[in-house]
């Protein structure tokens, strides 16, 4: 990285932080991991209606040293029983992906993330027994609960 990159980055990143804080964004946080710009953790709570409502979960958050021209590399570190999330807790979301736009801030994807959880895409399943069960919201809630409690798939 020059060092006129890591400056870009450091400002957008900086800027971004202050939006976010400025915000208050109910049920959506982030902040650096610790003095590296680049690595930040991230909460997003459930919102009302959903399955998720009154669980959060932690995420990871590693920025490129292009951002904000190539997306961050988002990843749930609390396990998360959803049709887009692995056991892993990568992430299926299309703005993460092909369509990332420059555009798109840490806020932008936190409310993106928190939509999801209520939305899935359940045509691009990364958790396909996830998916299956969706149609059954009291034992789909079941399964969410019991792996955000134990932590465990």
């Amino acid at each position: 990285m020059n060092t006129t990159e890591g400056l870009n980055v450091t400002k957008r990143l900086q800027n971004e932080l202050m939006q976010l804080m400025m915000a208050g964004i109910p049920g959506v946080s982030a902040f650096p991991e610790s003095d590296n710009l680049l690595s930040w953790v991230g909460t997003i709570e459930g919102a009302p209606g959903t399955v998720y409502h009154g669980l959060s979960y932690k995420l990871s958050l590693k920025f490129p040293v292009n951002y904000p021209y190539t997306a961050p590399t988002i990843k749930f570190t609390t396990p998360c029983f959803h049709p887009n999330v692995d056991t892993e807790g990568n992430i299926c979301l299309d703005i993460l992906k092909d369509k990332w736009s420059a555009v798109y801030n840490v806020q932008t994807i936190l409310l993106s993330l928190q939509s999801l959880l209520g939305e899935p895409n359940n045509d691009s399943p990364l958790n396909t027994y996830a998916a299956q069960m969706w149609n059954k919201p009291e034992e789909f809630k079941k399964q969410v609960i019991k792996i955000h409690n134990t932590g465990q798939f």
